[in-house]
Parts: structure tokens; C-alpha cells; sequence
């Protein structure tokens, strides 16, 4: 229902409410300015076809009839009638308005509601970085941070003059690694606001890191456990026993042992639970992992053996059980120093997974095998997508390599002696001596 009168005081006081629904009035004087009315309310509103023809109808409410005077109404109708036949949207002029005061702070939490699958490691991992490396950006407007600025943070982490990673020892070291890794997560927020408020967000100031060529160049990490280190390495594992006042010992030893012969990460096998291993078909899976898709493993004879061993003895639910609120094995951190000083072996735990995939790629284990060995995804490989996974036809690929590792390791002998009786009256012949 519309009507047509003279927006005044007087005639908006005498205009009743609705029973039901809303009645519309149209000013005389000015068009595009309106009244609307419900069964409680009167509101004016200016109303406009943005765009022209093709555009379309915006309503704009101005405020309700008392606090706006039909006179104050027309005003600011006006105005906005002006800006609307130019062509501008006041709905999208506010919200880009909004947009510009929007923090990097508000922009970080919509960042991690909106990304549900993350893991909670991942979520924390993020929150570290957001609060050590941007302390001082919470609260600034995602417009107001420039590219200098971007490029001014990245330089002052890599060279650790930034307060959070200023060195506290000797020992501390700046690190370009981690400024990259703080720019990454920072580029990763502005891409999602971009999506999130476009048009009006449409600059990420990180990626003038790379116009500019200013990334730190970072070396991958290229350790493991060589084939003549092995036995050295593994006779320092194997000497990893209880005592009176250790008592995590042997369930590291064994813990480093699984990832050595499986190529799990690390908290992939610290988190693991029995009631994911399968001693009956000799197999492990693993369902939490860093690319969401469940992994199932055989168990080398070695391992299998450990993980019989070890069920006989456990009581909990995780494999390698902890005595902190995890429940599992978090930090194993003094065994490895240990295993490091008395073996003179320097690794990390992520070394173990290389020094897996490393022998199997000398054994020539087929590619596909060792990445379903590893659970590395093919997204681009079309012809990987037709192979189905049988995780019998990966036994045979884990025993080679764990037999590779035993007996490199001294662990197992490399061939089988046969030592023959001697016959009565066998001699030892001299030898030949051969031209000078």
C-alpha cells in the first residue's frame, strides 16, 4: 500500500498504524523520500534505482518519526538521494567505511573462525606467532599497515632487532627462517580478508616481499642418519635403559625406534593409541595427520616385536605413555642429547623421517610406494589416482628397509655364516705368494 502526501509533522502524526503488515507514503515535494509505516513504528527512508535502469532498488531507513523531525528526514533524504543518483550504495559505503577501521586483530580471530579444520596445534602455533611478531599491530586498522612496514618487521626479525626475538643468550641466534615464517603468516590473514571484505580490501603489503625479492633465502634442512652412522646411532639407542631415577628411558628408546623403521612424524607417533594398532594383521594407523587423510602402515618384524613387547607392559591408552596432562610422550628432548653425545651423531627427530625415505630411495623402492610409505598426497598426479592402496604390497618395500637398517645398524647379520667341520687331516695352505 503507497500513498502520496506531504511529509510534515502534522500529516505524519494523523497517519494511523497498520493492523497488519506495512503501509508506505511517498513525500509530494521530494522524490525518493518516504515514510514507513508498521503496527508500532513510523520510520522515513529514501529509496533510489542505484545504477540507473540496470541497477537496482536500494532502501536506505533514515531513522523513526520523534527523533527525526520530517524536516531533519528530508535533509539527510537528500543527501542521500544525491549520493544514490551518482551512483554510490550507502549500504556499501558504510560497510566499506567499517572495512577500513577493521584491526588486524579482528581480521586474525575471523581468520581462524572461519578456518574449522584446523588442527589445534596449528591454531596455536598461529596464536604464537600473531602475539610474538605482531605484538604491536593488534589493534592497527589492516589499511594503515604498509608495505614499509611489512618489509621494516621482516628485516628487523631475520635480523633480530625486533624486542620478541632479540636475542636472551649466547646461544639464541637471529632468524631468518622465522621472519619468513612470520610473513607467511601474516600474508596468509591479508589473503583472507581480501576474500572476506572485497572490494574493499584489495592489497596484501606482503607480497611486496617478493616484487622485491627481499624473502630470505633458507636452505632446507638436509640431515639424517648415514648408512656407516647407523651402527653407532643404534648402539646409543639401545643403550637408552631405566634407572632409578629415569624411568621414560625405554619408552623414548622405542618411540625413536618407531619412527625411525615407519617415517611418522613426530607427534603422529607420540599420539598414537593401541587400539590403533593392530597386532593381529601387524599393522598401525594413523588418523590424525597433516594432510587429513587416514594412514595405514605394516610393522616390520622389528617393530611389531617392539610393539608386542611394550603392549605386555603398558596399562594406558597411548602407546608411548607421558605422565603430564597429554597422557603421551611430549618431550624427548634429554634422550636424544643423550643419544647424540654418546653416539657424536647430531640429529633432530624430523632427521629420522629423511633417513627413512633416504634408504628407501636407495633400495629403489618404487616412487609411488615410498610416498604411500610416507602418505605424501599426489594431487597432480592423474595416473596416481587410478593406483588403489594395498597396504599388503607395502610389507615387502617397510621389510626391505628395515633390513637395510638392521644390519647396517649391526643389528641383524648382514649375510648367513655357515661354518663347515673340518675333515681329519685338513691343513691350512700358505699362500701364493704373488710377483713382486
Amino acid at each position: 500500500m503507497a500513498n502520496t502526501v506531504k511529509l510534515t509533522k502534522h500529516a505524519v502524526d494523523r497517519i494511523a498504524f497498520t493492523q497488519e503488515g506495512q503501509a508506505f507514503y511517498w513525500d509530494s515535494e521530494l522524490t525518493g523520500f518516504g515514510l514507513r509505516v508498521g503496527r508500532g513504528s513510523k520510520a522515513y527512508f529514501a529509496e533510489w534505482r542505484v545504477g540507473g535502469r540496470t541497477g537496482r532498488t536500494v532502501r536506505k531507513t533514515i531513522g523513526k518519526h520523534g527523533p527525526f523531525t520530517p524536516e531533519t528526514a528530508r535533509k539527510k533524504a537528500m543527501a542521500l538521494l544525491v549520493d544514490m543518483q551518482s551512483g554510490v550504495d550507502p549500504f556499501e559505503e558504510e560497510r566499506r567505511q567499517r572495512v577500513k577501521q577493521v584491526t588486524l586483530q579482528e581480521a586474525f580471530e575471523e581468520f581462524i573462525a572461519a578456518r574449522k579444520a584446523l588442527k589445534p596445534n596449528t591454531v596455536r602455533d598461529y596464536r604464537y606467532c600473531f602475539d610474538r611478531y605482531f605484538p604491536d599491530w593488534h589493534k592497527k586498522p589492516l589499511a594503515s599497515i604498509t608495505r614499509a612496514m611489512v618489509a621494516r618487521r621482516h628485516s628487523e626479525i631475520g635480523d633480530a632487532a625486533f624486542p620478541s626475538v632479540r636475542p636472551t643468550n649466547k646461544k639464541t641466534q637471529p632468524s631468518p627462517a622465522r621472519a619468513n615464517l612470520a610473513m607467511r603468516f601474516l600474508r596468509a590473514v591479508f589473503n583472507f580478508a581480501i576474500r572476506r571484505y572485497e572490494p574493499h580490501i584489495t592489497e596484501n603489503p606482503v607480497r611486496h616481499l617478493s616484487y622485491a625479492r627481499s624473502w630470505y633465502r633458507i636452505q632446507r634442512r638436509q640431515s639424517y642418519i648415514k648408512g656407516h652412522e647407523l651402527r653407532r646411532w643404534f648402539k646409543a639407542v639401545m643403550n637408552l635403559k631405566n634407572d632409578r631415577q629415569t624411568q621414560v628411558r625405554e619408552i623414548t628408546r622405542d618411540y625413536i625406534l618407531l619412527l625411525i623403521f615407519t617415517g611418522l612424524r613426530r607427534t603422529e607417533a607420540s599420539c598414537l593409541t593401541w587400539d590403533n594398532v593392530d597386532l593381529k594383521e601387524r599393522t598401525l594407523m594413523v588418523t590424525d595427520t597433516k594432510n587429513h587423510e587416514t594412514h595405514t602402515l605394516p610393522l616390520p618384524d622389528f617393530i611389531f616385536r617392539m610393539l608386542k613387547s611394550r603392549k605386555k607392559v603398558s596399562t594406558g591408552l597411548y602407546v608411548f605413555e607421558g605422565s603430564g596432562k597429554a597422557g603421551h610422550l611430549v618431550e624427548a628432548r634429554k634422550q636424544v642429547l643423550r643419544v647424540c653425545k654418546e653416539s657424536g651423531i647430531e640429529f633432530r627427530l624430523h632427521d629420522l623421517r629423511r633417513t627413512f625415505a633416504t634408504i628407501a630411495d636407495s633400495l629403489d623402492i618404487p616412487a609411488y610406494a615410498l610416498k604411500r610409505l610416507l602418505n605424501h598426497k599426489m594431487r597432480n598426479d592423474v595416473t596416481a589416482g587410478y593406483i588403489v592402496a594395498d597396504i599388503e604390497r607395502l610389507r615387502k618395500p617397510m621389510e626391505r628397509i628395515a633390513d637395510f637398517m638392521l644390519k647396517a645398524g649391526g643389528m641383524r647379520e648382514s649375510a648367513d655364516v655357515v661354518r663347515l667341520p673340518k675333515r681329519v687331516g685338513e691343513h691350512t695352505a700358505a699362500p701364493v705368494q704373488g710377483p713382486v
